[in-house]
């Protein structure tokens, strides 16, 4: 998966929950019904924090950092490997502590979206946000941790190139592109079901007036 889509994906699911629940972190807007609720953090971020944490304005910007946060890293290390690599200065070692740093920001994105549909189940529910949610979590999980895995049988020599015009660098990226295709094909069907665009057609057709524009 490409480094802007896989941010994307990731900062604008939580930005879909937070407007379904009319919740605006910029404009300081917490509706008062969800107002004191409690966080429960799991281990290993309990090392860090609290394993109870009172809902206010505070935790839901805390959530929406710790989603943001990937944003900001997947291009800084982008830029970092890239540069590298054009020096001749990206060993193998080099390499897997970038996917460390990396599998951690992910993880910890992943980990602020499971935690804020937990407390949200409830408001959630008529919005459909757990097949949303498995959507978003299948590509980033299948396009992480199989980039992960070529890495790995690159390292071993079990993914080797027999062609002189084509290293064994540019063969796992073909192979992670080729697998992203197929993916993606059925993300997509699954995709047309979880966000559906019938509550909006019905919406639509149930605003004000729109039963006297049917008519004319």
């Amino acid at each position: 998966m490409k480094p802007c889509f896989m941010m994307q994906v990731m900062a604008k699911f939580l930005g879909l929950m937070y407007t379904y629940l009319n919740i605006s972190i910029s404009k300081n807007i917490v509706p008062d019904e969800v107002k004191g609720r409690e966080i429960h953090h799991s281990f290993p971020m309990t090392l860090f924090m609290p394993h109870s944490v009172k809902l206010d304005h505070k935790s839901l910007k805390q959530l929406k950092s710790w989603t943001w946060q990937f944003v900001w890293i997947r291009p800084v290390c982008s830029i970092l490997m890239i540069g590298l690599q054009i020096l001749g200065l990206y060993p193998d070692w080099i390499s897997w502590i970038f996917t460390i740093i990396l599998n951690i920001s992910v993880s910890l994105a992943l980990y602020s979206l499971v935690l804020f549909y937990h407390v949200f189940a409830k408001e959630l529910a008529p919005h459909n946000p757990l097949s949303k949610f498995l959507c978003i979590k299948g590509i980033v999980f299948f396009s992480f941790w199989q980039s992960i895995v070529l890495s790995a049988l690159v390292s071993l020599g079990v993914i080797k190139s027999n062609y002189f015009w084509l290293d064994v660098e540019h063969l796992q990226e073909a192979l992670q592109n080729v697998l992203i295709i197929i993916e993606m094909v059925f993300f997509s069907i699954l995709q047309q079901h979880a966000y559906s665009a019938e509550p909006y057609r019905t919406a639509s057709l149930s605003a004000p007036g729109s039963s006297e524009k049917k008519n004319e």
